[in-house]
């Protein structure tokens, strides 16, 4: 580790950040037709102007293209079967897979979401200046959109604000799921949404259609491609850890050299009130998630009647994937093999897949805008957690926001706070808001922790703006002297501890380190020499916050530590129900301060990171095709020990921690 230095320090104030304005597209929508604005003439710019194929042509180039010829001679000689009937198979699995955009379809959602949309929320916000940069990529290159994922609302929105401003629009990976929706699945399907199965197994045809379908609607310039990064919805409102399929094949056109260059662009969409608040919050609880279908739909009408807020959605800087990848990977190396020959990505392209794929999620995460609800969640759960059932004046809950607000606006969150408002009529309003979770009552454990797990959901959507400076406020806490090395050392651990819990870019750890302690110097928390961080007296109160900040994180791990510890072997299926009701066992003894450690990602999370630091091992299709967990004692107690010596330096009087 390298001590700080004043130049490296300049690239991480986040108060140079620049972030283009908004607009509310839903005001032209309340002031004027939407059978008008249904009908309007639709001329998008297209790439390099072309026109696209049509749908049945699409389907012909993939099945005649060479890589998907080479699969079908393999599948035919490994399988038995003539070459005739596995490009029955494949086109069979394209018919399938395929979209089937048209305008009419389109057009008709965007009539009908014209009216859903200003019966649910106040405002749909865009950066206009975002889709003026999106605009000038389509026409030069190449184009993938990368959303962030946290409602079903997701796609239909960006397809709304896409047709809104005359931009093409794109085609779509959906899950298989909303094949169950007879009707509504077709009409995705003709709005531009392509179906894919969760998993593929060692289906090599199927990937193998799959993946040139992609590449030649991107290749063509047939539309721009929208994937989802995170592969599913986030339940807990954090990014989850990209995956790295999709990406790999939009990439793979460049890295070929059949392409010049492909533009990647980050889009963080940020909900006010998440429609599926409550319902994800029962799956983290164990309860089955609703199967998609048409009836489901008709049912969920009752949230018409419900306020949303606002929606706020950020166009990030197109990131060229030439640059990304300049002095990074040697592309000669596809020189040596023919294009159309599947291979296995080197070590190396993995590598730069995987860093490429973190950073596009810190970006959506930076121009994620925060309501002051998420804010306002962080103090409720820390009274939560201190177990103070008497509540809080107005007036001193409203200081603790406000003080929370300005830390937050220090360490570069991109929030939504309208300062031309008094503070307590922001408080109220986003209360109000919220009526339904605000209060908690002394009622079952599931239907508190339904509440708790709501309330998480909207607290960790500022979890990327305070985590790194969290893991060093952890870590000095701990630490047993005021050594900047020792202090590093603990930082680090943490770090690695939770890299399945956040999002941490890999090899990062000196330039996170360098974050946090910058934050901290600037806000006047700490004071850092060469060898050694020493606390101000200001900096007692934001360290004490920051501390409890990971906390729950801490005794989750803990608690699944602890239940490791007493089990012998488990099956993938018996983990999460077995580790829940330990859990609940001991939240009603009173032993557990956090109703969140009930929730299943962040006992699943802990599994990994203890598989990954050799506490636990994975068992591959042990036990009728399932995983088994086995565990490394030593290590295990290890982990647990350390995880509860945390746990009791970090038990402060939360309640004047903010």
């Amino acid at each position: 580790f390298q001590p700080v230095t004043r130049v490296v320090l300049l690239i991480f104030n986040p108060m140079l950040k620049k972030r283009d304005d908004f607009e509310d597209i839903l005001e032209e929508r309340r002031n004027s037709s939407d059978l008008r604005y249904a009908l309007k003439c639709y001329t998008p710019v297209l790439y390099k102007g072309l026109t696209p194929c049509k749908v049945s042509e699409l389907k012909q180039m993939v099945l005649q293209s060479d890589q998907l010829g080479y699969v079908i001679t393999q599948v035919s000689k490994e399988k038995g079967m003539t070459t005739d009937e596995v490009t029955g198979d494949a086109a069979a699995i394209l018919e399938e897979m395929a979209q089937r955009l048209q305008l009419s379809t389109v057009r008709f959602f965007a009539f009908t979401l014209s009216k859903v949309f200003k019966t649910l929320f106040r405002s749909i916000c865009v950066n206009e200046e975002g889709l003026q940069r999106l605009q000038q990529a389509i026409h030069n290159h190449p184009v993938v959109l990368l959303p962030s994922h946290r409602s079903y609302m997701d796609f239909l929105l960006m397809s709304y604000i896409l047709y809104t401003y005359d931009l093409a629009l794109p085609v779509i990976a959906a899950g298989m799921d909303f094949m169950g929706m007879k009707v509504v699945g077709e009409m995705l399907r003709m709005s531009g949404a392509f179906f894919i199965r969760r998993s593929f197994g060692g289906d090599k045809l199927y990937w193998a259609v799959f993946s040139e379908y992609v590449k030649i609607m991107l290749k063509n310039g047939y539309a721009p491609v929208e994937f989802f990064l995170e592969g599913t919805r986030s339940r807990t409102a954090k990014s989850l850890t990209p995956k790295l399929g999709l990406l790999n094949i939009v990439m793979d056109p460049f890295l070929k050299g059949e392409v010049f260059d492909i533009s990647l662009v980050p889009v963080s969409i940020s909900y006010e009130r998440t429609l599926e608040e409550a319902l994800y919050a029962r799956e983290l609880l164990g309860v089955p998630k609703p199967k998609e279908s048409t009836s489901g739909l008709f049912k969920a009408r009752k949230i018409l009647s419900e306020d949303y807020g606002s929606i706020h959605v950020y166009f990030g800087q197109p990131v060229s994937v030439r640059s990304l990848a300049e002095s990074r990977v040697n592309r000669s190396q596809f020189n040596l093999i023919p294009r159309h020959i599947p291979t296995r990505p080197s070590e190396e392209i993995l590598s730069f897949v995987n860093d490429s794929a973190y950073r596009l999620v810190r970006a959506q995460e930076e121009n994620m805008v925060l309501k002051p609800w998420v804010l306002l969640a962080f103090v409720l759960l820390q009274k939560q957690a201190a177990e103070d059932k008497q509540g809080t004046a107005l007036d001193e809950f409203t200081e603790q926001a406000v003080w929370l607000r300005d830390l937050s606006r220090h360490y570069g969150a991109f929030l939504h706070w309208p300062d031309h408002i008094p503070p307590s009529e922001v408080v109220s309003s986003s209360l109000s808001l919220h009526r339904g979770l605000v209060r908690i009552s002394e009622g079952r454990l599931l239907n508190q922790a339904v509440v708790i797990l709501s309330c998480v959901s909207y607290r960790n959507q500022a979890l990327n703006v305070f985590i790194r400076p969290a893991l060093l406020a952890s870590a000095i806490h701990t630490a047993a002297s005021n050594r900047k090395q020792e202090i590093y050392n603990g930082f680090s651990f943490l770090r690695n501890m939770f890299s399945n819990e956040f999002i941490l870019c890999p090899g990062a750890t000196v330039q996170d380190f360098e974050e946090a302690c910058y934050l901290l110097v600037k806000t006047g928390a700490l004071q850092i020499n060469q060898q050694e961080v020493l606390i101000t007296e200001r900096g007692h109160r934001t360290l004490a916050f920051l501390t409890s900040v990971l906390d729950p994180f801490l005794q989750g791990y803990q608690v699944v530590c602890r239940f490791l510890c007493e089990e012998d072997c488990l099956t993938e299926k018996q983990f999460i129900p077995a580790v829940r009701k330990f859990i609940i066992k001991h939240l009603l003894t009173g032993r557990l301060r956090y109703i969140e450690v009930l929730s299943s990602d962040l006992q699943k999370n802990a599994l990994a990171a203890l598989i990954r630091l050799g506490a636990v091992q994975k068992i591959k299709g042990y036990v009728e095709n399932q995983n088994l967990y086995g565990q490394n004692k030593v290590e295990t107690t290890k982990l647990f020990s350390f995880t509860l010596f945390i746990s009791s330096k970090n038990i402060l009087p939360l309640l004047s921690v903010i």
